[in-house]
């Protein structure tokens, strides 16, 4: 179809980020091209986050996907908190509607989304190895959607105690012989071009008894966990699964076009792409 050519009219999306990537803006701007829309998305990082959503406010930019380190520091910047990112106290996204800004947490709300659309069982035991940011998202999401038998594994014990109290769920200070129907992986183990990229972030023997495998690092997609899993016949979901719906659901947003999933999965192979 074809953008339309920018203009005084073209609505601006931003990413805040510490360490901007182009996934986004490979993401976001290859639908708007698909779709026609007369919208254009750049990839920012700023030492000053205060005037950075002061700039978002007054300049009537639409939306901004927000990156640690800002995922808390916005919510004191913004008018109103949805529940997505007020159960996890950090935000992702925030829309400007004419100045007023509502933050969400699409990382939430897709992992909601993976776990309904996989028909996760949410009588049997989660466990979910990571304690950070994205973790904290990830239990949420499955506590919030009746997963009550978990395991919060982490080598950080204040943080890993601290998550897995807020969602009532058991302490492990090593994933060591933890089990469970489903396996969570919420650390960089696996991520390319990291110290870990070539391990697996659980052992074959409790990958083999589980029933679906959950791998929330997106580069690669086939981490050697999800490897290990699919060579054992176990489900999996990949991280670029869960880039790919937080993309969306932020697109959605910023644009009130929701894209097909056909359009979602070619919009994230662009966005992974090299270049």
């Amino acid at each position: 179809m074809g953008r339309p050519p920018l203009s005084k009219d073209t609505r601006l999306c931003i990413s805040l980020a510490g360490r901007p990537s182009n996934i986004g803006t490979r993401f976001h701007n290859h639908l708007y091209e698909v779709l026609g829309l007369d919208f254009l998305y750049k990839a920012f990082t700023t030492t000053d986050i205060a005037a950075a959503i002061g700039g978002v406010r007054a300049l009537g930019i639409r939306g901004c996907s927000v990156s640690m380190p800002f995922k808390r520091d916005v919510i004191a910047l913004v008018d109103e908190v949805e529940q997505s990112a007020r159960v996890i106290d950090a935000v992702n996204t925030i829309v400007n509607d004419d100045g007023h800004l509502t933050a969400a947490n699409t990382d939430y709300l897709a992992v909601q989304r993976l776990v309904d659309q996989y028909a996760l069982d949410p009588g049997r035991p989660v466990v979910i190895r990571g304690s950070g940011g994205m973790a904290s998202a990830v239990g949420a999401a499955f506590r919030d959607r009746g997963f009550t038998v978990g395991t919060v594994a982490a080598r950080n014990a204040r943080t890993g105690r601290e998550l897995a109290g807020r969602l009532g769920y058991g302490y492990a200070a090593e994933v060591g012989s933890c089990e469970a129907a489903v396996l969570v992986n919420v650390t960089p183990i696996g991520m390319a071009g990291g110290p870990e990229e070539q391990q697996q972030a659980f052992d074959t023997d409790a990958i083999a008894k589980a029933d679906t495998v959950f791998d929330v690092v997106a580069t690669p997609s086939e981490t050697p966990l999800i490897t290990a899993a699919r060579t054992a016949g176990v489900r999996v979901i990949t991280g670029a699964e869960v880039v790919a719906l937080q993309a969306a659901e932020q697109f959605e947003r910023y644009t009130g076009v929701r894209p097909t999933p056909e359009q979602v999965a070619e919009a994230s192979a662009v966005s992974r792409s090299a270049g």
